[in-house]
């Protein structure tokens, strides 16, 4: 990998997980990860309680924490709220979670 292309990897990693920003966009990992990533089971309490509307809407942090989801992120603004109710900034899914596994397993192999 040119040097340069790792340095870029690189800086994209660490903004992920909230170098520069202030906080993560990695459930449970670095500075102040996010803790409502919206997802429909994460928002629910344990069985055999009831998980409802009323659950999603809630303000409290995900009873089920999603370790190393990758939410959707900040807007165009570089603004981002920890809100669940936000699908285009919290939603956790294949797609984005994709590219930044792929992304973090090139930069540690470059340590290795």
């Amino acid at each position: 990998m040119p040097q340069e292309a790792f340095e870029f990897a690189e800086s994209q990693m660490n903004y992920i997980l909230g170098d520069g920003s202030g906080h993560s966009y990695v459930v449970g990992w670095g500075n102040n990860p996010p803790q409502r990533p919206h997802h429909r089971a994460a928002s629910c309490p344990d069985r055999p309680a009831e998980c409802d509307w009323d659950n999603y809407s809630s303000g409290d942090p995900n009873p089920q924490v999603l370790n190393g989801a990758l939410v959707g992120g900040p807007d165009q603004n570089d603004v981002w709220y920890d809100d669940r109710t936000n699908f285009q900034t919290n939603e956790v899914t294949d797609d984005y979670n994709a590219g930044f596994q792929t992304a973090l397993a090139a930069v540690n192999q470059a340590f290795n």
